[in-house]
């Protein structure tokens, strides 16, 4: 294999393969290095807001060819169940990272791009160049490095980021079912302590996601435990839990999930996706933001190798101020509306507020989307 390329991605999610075709679009010689071997299934919300249709039509990516359903409608209940529905200003659309991601890697290998099943557990940067170093003992190096490695790494301790050091006090739980459940609707169900996300994805699949504190989780005995004894007082969960067949053999969980602010850039890596900064799922729109910040990285990363007056640190210093500018409001609304819900009193208020005032809810909405992505 070869061991000089212009970019290697940390990390083969949707911004890692998102930026790995975007480049390969255009000559670049592009390395991507994945730990796991697709297709893979993830605790994710699987829907996806419609503003990246452009960008993924752009990508030559047309989700619907892969069974994506479209999604045009929004529900949400508080602990009390209460519930309030609103017709989504976008839409969006739901499929699997299963077949989202699996595709995308397709696309990026017909591309020309190398994609590496391996870790990265080492990147160096001397004389403006990266050195990269991988769990099976290959090395490589490189003139850019995106780092899409997720929500959290080895990678994030190593390079001693700052939200490393602190508390990631969240759980995330996921299944797929098969059951009644309308196709164009996606409902988030508060229950005490965090709330699921359900909608449809391909082949007639239901995809619940929910989310929790691991404080409140570790209270039971196990995931059934607490699912009777907390999730499924929310009567719409209890409903669409007990009538719907697992397809999984058993929940898909990750832990140690934070919200707390990272930086775009460390250590001269461009980070993309939840390796640079995460909206809380009760938004419901990070798989865009994932995809859109590799949009970003990719059109400047390509002045950057064109020669284009752009040095490193001019590259570095638009990355950060593009990314704080699309994304940094997005963060904020999300970790407010999240904040506001963990809060019963004031859910039940502000739920009372939105039946009196219909049309607030669009507009909150959109504090968390973005308008249609430009090309």
């Amino acid at each position: 294999m070869n061991r000089i390329f212009d970019v290697v991605i940390i990390g083969g999610g949707l911004a890692g393969l998102c930026n790995a075709i975007h480049l390969s679009k255009f000559g670049i010689k592009v390395l991507l290095i994945e730990k796991n071997k697709y297709p893979k299934h993830k605790v994710c919300g699987e829907y996806i807001s419609n503003e990246v249709l452009p960008y993924l039509d752009f990508l030559e990516i047309n989700p619907f060819d892969f069974g994506a359903v479209k999604i045009k409608k929004f529900q949400l209940s508080t602990t009390k169940n209460k519930v309030i529905s609103a017709k989504l200003p976008l839409g969006g659309f739901g499929i699997s990272r299963y077949t989202l991601d699996f595709e995308l890697a397709k696309k990026a290998l017909k591309n020309g791009v190398t994609v590496l099943q391996d870790s990265v557990i080492n990147v160096d940067f001397e004389n403006d160049i990266f050195s990269i170093e991988t769990k099976e003992n290959q090395n490589f190096t490189t003139k850019v490095t995106i780092g899409a490695f997720g929500k959290r790494s080895l990678l994030d301790v190593k390079m001693e980021r700052n939200f490393i050091k602190k508390k990631a006090p969240y759980l995330g739980v996921k299944i797929h079912v098969k059951g009644s459940f309308p196709e164009d609707l996606v409902a988030l169900h508060n229950f005490k302590g965090g709330y699921c996300g359900i909608s449809k994805v391909e082949n007639n699949a239901i995809n619940l996601c929910y989310i929790t504190s691991f404080s409140s989780f570790k209270k039971y005995k196990n995931i059934d435990d607490f699912q009777e004894q907390v999730v499924f007082k929310n009567r719409f969960l209890k409903e669409i839990f007990k009538n719907s067949e697992a397809i999984f053999e058993k929940p898909l969980t990750i832990s140690q999930i934070s919200f707390e602010t990272k930086k775009p850039v460390e250590n001269h890596i461009l980070m993309c996706g939840d390796s640079a900064g995460m909206i809380h799922p009760l938004c419901g729109n990070g798989m865009s933001m994932a995809i859109q910040s590799a949009q970003l990285a990719s059109k400047l990363i390509l002045n950057y190798l064109n020669g284009k007056n752009v040095s490193r640190n001019e590259l570095e210093k638009q990355y950060i101020r593009q990314w704080n500018k699309k994304f940094s409001l997005r963060l904020k609304a999300g970790h407010f509306i999240a904040m506001l819900f963990r809060k019963d009193r004031i859910a039940a208020v502000l739920l009372q507020i939105l039946k009196k005032l219909p049309f607030l809810l669009p507009i909150i909405i959109k504090q968390t989307h973005g308008k249609p992505m430009k090309i």
